[in-house]
């Protein structure tokens, strides 16, 4: 079976939809939001209680895995769910973006990317074909083509180098992809360029991908150019296809796509906050260091019902931060994790009966748009 939506309601407009990814390992209420575990692991938050604050499924990278511990150790090992003992969905990228940021250590060719290891400093050799294998090896529920991602504020002729290569490269992965239990997603690229993003989304479009993504955002631009590219692609994307914002996981971006059509997006931000202290809550962000929190016995937000609300209060989760404990970044990552899954699913119950601006409105008031949202993980 491959993974496939089931959409079951849309909004009034009929851009913003909800429904069932279905997958081998299960199915994924959409819209939803998928935790990074970049090398197998979510950091410092286990399987166990992924499940617990209400994560459906996970996002690994191809390219870190490959280098450590390499994609045909997984192989034998069982395959990437048994590996790292997560039961649900996977969604593997194939590592385009972290071959990318390595600016100083790589070359590009029409044929794929030279680069070194980042660990090492070891050779090696990344293409369609290989990004195709290497996801196969890891055996995930949904895969990425190999896309090239141009940085924010790249030339215009370097924009359309990176549409070419993404499309040409898009079309070698399709005929790698042998038949099977593993979605396929395209990825449009074109930077802030509408017109590039629509003529990318259209030839992406014409190869008949298990579903899409929108890849090149969040790469530093300002929030606002982010929805806007956002609302002008998504709908130009084949409506009974899955959709997939890549990278993006702020309160307010999430929900403004959620209304542009999008169906789940992965980030860093909530573990790589709550590891620095700073939990999400629904009377905006805690900074849990702050000395106004010594004596507070309340949990970190009223609203919430994750297990650390439930049991911890700020005074020794601030206790825990300020000692530098690790329990800190653990339990701050999971109620962050469960704030965002709370998010989607109020979108969720949001999208039919039209209430997603009220939501919008909401996210914007308690964390504003303006800063660039820099989500992306690097190497």
């Amino acid at each position: 079976m491959i993974p496939h939506l089931v959409i079951e309601a849309t909004s009034p407009d009929g851009l913003a939809r909800a429904g069932l990814l279905v997958t081998p390992h299960g199915s994924v209420r959409t819209p939803a939001f998928l935790p990074v575990g970049t090398l197998a692991s979510v950091k410092s938050v286990t399987p166990e209680q992924l499940e617990e604050v209400g994560v459906e499924m996970l996002l690994c990278n191809a390219y870190h895995l490959s280098l450590r511990p390499g994609s045909a150790l997984v192989r034998e090992l069982g395959g990437l769910h048994a590996f790292m003992g997560w039961k649900g969905p996977i969604l593997t990228d194939s590592g385009g973006f972290q071959v990318f940021s390595l600016a100083a250590i790589r070359r590009v060719t029409d044929e794929g990317v030279e680069f070194r290891s980042h660990i090492d400093g070891s050779r090696h050799f990344l293409g369609p074909r290989e990004a195709i294998a290497i996801q196969q090896d890891l055996g995930a529920d949904v895969i990425m083509v190999l896309d090239e991602c141009p940085p924010h504020g790249a030339p215009k002729e370097d924009l359309r180098s990176a549409v070419n290569r993404s499309v040409h490269w898009a079309r070698r992965c399709r005929e790698a992809h042998r038949d099977g239990e593993q979605a396929l997603f395209g990825i449009v690229q074109g930077g802030s360029d509408l017109a590039l993003r629509e003529e990318c989304a259209t030839e992406l479009s014409g190869m008949g991908f298990d579903g899409y993504a929108i890849g090149g955002v969040s790469v530093g631009e300002e929030k606002k150019l982010i929805r806007e590219v956002v609302s002008h692609t998504a709908p130009r994307l084949p409506f009974d296809r899955p959709r997939y914002l890549m990278g993006v996981g702020s309160p307010g971006e999430m929900v403004a796509a959620i209304a542009a059509g999008i169906d789940f997006f992965d980030c860093v931000l909530p573990t790589r906050n709550g590891r620095n202290g700073l939990a999400f809550t629904s009377e905006g962000p805690v900074r849990i260091r702050g000395a106004a929190h010594v004596r507070d016995d309340r949990p970190l937000d009223v609203s919430c019902a994750c297990p650390v609300c439930r049991k911890y209060s700020r005074a020794y989760l601030r206790h825990l931060a300020h000692s530098g404990e690790l329990l800190a970044g653990t339990l701050l990552s999971m109620h962050n994790i469960r704030f965002f899954q709370d998010l989607v699913g109020r979108a969720r119950g949001a999208v039919s009966e039209g209430g997603l601006g009220e939501l919008l409105k909401w996210c914007d008031e308690r964390y504003p748009l303006e800063k660039p949202d820099r989500s992306r993980s690097a190497p």
